[in-house]
């Protein structure tokens, strides 16, 4: 009973490790077509977006199991049905005139859709209130923020199947950033996935384009519809040279929740969370189970990564932003913090998961990839000893923000 409630929890859970594209792999993934619409005609930095998105999906679909293709044809949207492709994106535009009624056909016969910003632009919502006010429900463009800058993100649903390996907070690739007028905490149909964190205030270099304050959803989708929105898509640009100076794609946990929606969107699949190798900043050292253990008690220790199953872990969602850590090689089993104890030099072993504190851990992940693990009974951090010696056992420590308490997770 207890491994068929965790495979249950597994398939509900949420993998924090950020990883690179391919997120289940073709071989897990139903065959599905996804076809992208753009005009690519309009400013320098939507135009820089458009080229490389179009390659990026047709690699992503490579790699899991969808076919991609563009088009500059708006009008297959007036008779486009579910069966010939099934998944829209709308990379730097909308619909206009018949296309709109055909859309909405589509999408109410069962399509699904994914919108990259400038496509939920518009200063006059009511001239199609069914896209703008009740599909997106997020009525006129107010301002943005520039120039164009990561943020920090707060995932605030992780149990959706676009966010399942999205850490709690992650940093987006660079955007310019849009705000609407109305607040879709108060629609009972929209679901928010992603907001800007407060951590990102002031957000923009212009002063006179800034958010200091408030709060913006960046993510969402509608729960009567197979639909998702991300206000990212527009890439920093150097404009007299037409030079780019950012990629949208250069985010991997970005990249996971773009192909993690897909996937959703296409074939209503949730992705498998990755096993993930835990490599320490400071030794280089890997999260290792002593002798590959099995049992109650195996040692946490560090050592030479080596590519075995001894080696493998992967973050499972428990609640309000924590994971447990399962071993690989018997998932029953989680780090664990020995005899629930909150001092500084508490040894970490493999203990049966029971729901206990100190079995769970929250994973936040820097902008520079590298990831601390906070243990949620005593707010400590899980450490790493300062030498490279093979086979000391990791212990929990006070937080200091050192390189023994840093961790790149892939």
């Amino acid at each position: 009973m207890a491994r068929k409630l965790l495979t249950l929890l597994a398939l509900l859970g949420a993998a924090l490790f950020p990883v690179g594209l391919s997120a289940t792999g073709p071989a897990q993934a139903a065959p599905f077509k996804v076809l992208g619409f753009y005009h690519g005609t309009h400013d320098l930095a939507h135009i820089s977006f458009v080229k490389e998105a179009n390659p990026w999906l047709t690699q992503a679909g490579q790699q899991n199991g969808f076919t991609y293709e563009a088009t500059t044809d708006w009008n297959r949207l007036t008779t486009l049905t579910p069966a010939q492709a099934q998944v829209v994106v709308f990379l730097d535009d909308l619909p206009t005139g018949t296309q709109r009624a055909g859309f909405q056909r589509y999408m109410e016969a069962g399509g699904a859709w994914f919108g990259f910003h400038v496509s939920a632009f518009t200063q006059n919502a009511n001239e199609w209130s069914w896209y703008h006010n009740t599909f997106l429900g997020k009525g006129n463009f107010v301002n943005n923020t520039w120039g164009p800058t990561t943020a920090t993100l707060k995932v605030e649903t992780r149990t959706h199947p676009s966010t399942v390996r999205l850490p709690e907070k992650f940093t987006s690739s660079v955007s310019e950033w849009y705000s609407w007028s109305r607040d879709l905490r108060t629609n009972p149909d929209i679901q928010v996935l992603a907001s800007v964190d407060p951590s990102s205030f002031p957000l923009g270099t212009d002063p006179n384009q800034q958010w200091r304050s408030g709060y913006y959803p960046i993510m969402w989708t509608n729960k009567n519809f197979k639909m998702i929105y991300a206000n990212f898509g527009h890439n920093a640009m150097d404009y007299p040279n037409n030079r780019p100076l950012s990629s949208t794609f250069s985010s991997p946990t970005q990249n996971n929740f773009l192909i993690d929606s897909l996937l959703w969107l296409g074939t209503g699949g949730t992705p498998q969370p990755g096993w993930k190798t835990i490599a320490n900043s400071g030794n280089g050292k890997c999260v290792d189970a002593r002798a590959a253990g099995l049992d109650n008690g195996t040692v946490v220790q560090q050592y030479s990564c080596n590519s075995t199953t001894a080696q493998n872990f992967r973050a499972v969602a428990t609640s309000d932003g924590y994971s447990r850590i399962e071993y690989r090689n018997n998932p029953a089993k989680v780090l664990d913090v020995s005899d629930v104890s909150t001092s500084d030099g508490a040894g970490i072993h493999l203990w049966d998961y029971v729901g206990g504190t100190n079995q769970q851990w929250r994973v936040t992940t820097g902008a520079d990839g590298y990831s601390t693990l906070t243990a949620r009974h005593s707010g400590k951090c899980l450490s790493a000893a300062a030498s490279s010696t093979d086979g000391v056992q990791l212990i929990q420590a006070t937080c200091t923000g050192s390189a023994a308490q840093s961790f790149r997770l892939g």
